[in-house]
């Protein structure tokens, strides 16, 4: 039996309904807590394609473990802690074998602009480089502070910090952040 899910309903009634057999109700937490995942795994794996499997899994383990939400008011960061925890096993996991470089891949062709499409792949890797010498906590901080607009009170709950370490983390990874990334903008070279 599918109810319509209200869009500003809080995930505690959403959770609540697929636990009472509303199974299509978890599409409605998965659409909304997507973006998130996505950033939390590719700031542990350091590939997209690596955190779209990591997502995946972890949306079908929150679906098979939702009874076990101690909060679901907080089903957010219980879910965001097993997208962390199924990242961090997956990049174990990748360690162990040979693996391909998301910026050694060449972008797609696009019939509109072939030159657009090498800068922005050139770009994405310059950007996934600099990400990637930032520590795991740090990346996890600006992907969901600046991608996903997230508040420091939440992102320091998921990571079990305070909200002033999650600014500190925020500052000191965009001041890494400016200090790799200014010869670039200097010269306006993204490569």
């Amino acid at each position: 039996m599918s109810m319509m899910v209200q869009l500003d309903e809080p995930d505690e009634a959403i959770v609540a309904r697929v636990l009472s057999g509303d199974r299509s109700a978890y599409e409605t937490l998965v659409r909304r807590h997507r973006r998130a995942a996505h950033a939390v795994a590719l700031a542990v794996t350091g590939q997209r394609e690596d955190a779209e499997d990591v997502c995946q899994d972890a949306f079908v383990q929150g679906f098979v473990k939702l009874a076990s939400c101690r909060s679901p008011d907080r089903f957010g960061v219980w879910l965001l802690q097993i997208v962390r925890n199924g990242a961090r096993n997956h990049r174990r996991h990748m360690g162990r074998r040979p693996t391909v470089r998301l910026e050694s891949v060449p972008p797609p062709a696009s019939p509109e602009s072939p030159s657009a499409d090498v800068d922005r792949h050139e770009l994405r890797a310059t950007l996934l480089r600099a990400l990637a010498q930032l520590s795991a906590i740090q990346r996890e901080v600006v992907l969901l502070s600046g991608l996903e607009d997230w508040a420091h009170a939440r992102i320091a709950a998921l990571l079990g910090i305070s909200e002033v370490m999650s600014r500190r983390h925020l500052s000191d990874a965009r001041r890494k952040l400016q200090s790799i990334l200014a010869p670039y903008a200097a010269s306006g070279d993204s490569r």
